[in-house]
């Protein structure tokens, strides 16, 4: 388990890792866990390959482990879908990212914990410190079921972020996340960009600097699975 503090947090942390849903309710019935608790500064979570940063909350944790029960639990003990970290992430975000070359990617329960934070209310245009979306999380990451998770919620495919990208041009370019290169994340892009073109959303649609979806499409192979 990964080891940061000691205490009920680190306890917390590896009940949330093994995913032990009764051990996590337990600690919020006999109020030993403060749903509302932030982690006091930034830690990396090698068996999610994912970061926790300062301001992060046990439902930050658990989003980002894609432990939709857990979700759950915390969900309905009050905790706050809307919580930001020191970046401006919400739980979403988290929930949104992920690391499919991972030997323990759980595509589904990912999907799960998508589909809990937004019935319970959180924002699928939330934008972070970045000006990123979860939908750009999820594209960035190759993350296709996230994706078609988020744009079936009415995740907007046109919110651009600081550097004045869209999720679709993302879609269409190296990432550099995700597995970039490998079979499984060129895979994974096709899937992507499929969902955004079932989705409706135009080719034409352009960034920051003006490029539309196509012209941002630089490989043979990608820009062959773009409308005219």
């Amino acid at each position: 388990m990964c080891r940061i503090w000691g205490g009920p947090m680190q306890s917390m942390i590896d009940a949330v890792l093994a995913n032990d849903v009764e051990r996590v309710r337990e600690a919020v019935l006999d109020r030993t866990l403060n749903v509302s608790v932030q982690f006091p500064e930034q830690f990396m979570l090698e068996s999610i390959a994912h970061w926790i940063y300062a301001g992060d909350t046990v439902l930050h944790l658990a989003a980002a482990a894609h432990r939709a029960e857990i979700v759950g639990v915390l969900v309905d003990a009050g905790a706050d879908v809307s919580a930001r970290s020191r970046r401006k992430a919400e739980p979403l975000h988290y929930a949104a990212g992920g690391y499919p070359l991972l030997e323990a990617w759980d595509a589904p329960a990912q999907v799960d914990t998508l589909r809990l934070l937004l019935q319970a209310g959180a924002d699928p245009d939330s934008a972070d410190a970045n000006g990123a979306t979860p939908l750009h999380r999820a594209v960035r990451t190759r993350c296709a079921d996230a994706v078609r998770c988020l744009l079936g919620a009415g995740a907007s495919a046109e919110a651009r972020n600081k550097s004045g990208s869209t999720p679709f041009h993302l879609a269409v370019q190296d990432t550099g996340r995700g597995g970039t290169g490998t079979d499984v994340a060129r895979s994974a892009q096709r899937a992507i960009v499929s969902a955004f073109l079932e989705a409706g959303v135009s080719v034409a649609l352009t960034d920051g600097k003006g490029r539309s979806v196509r012209e941002a499409a630089r490989v043979a192979w990608v820009r062959a699975l773009l409308p005219n």
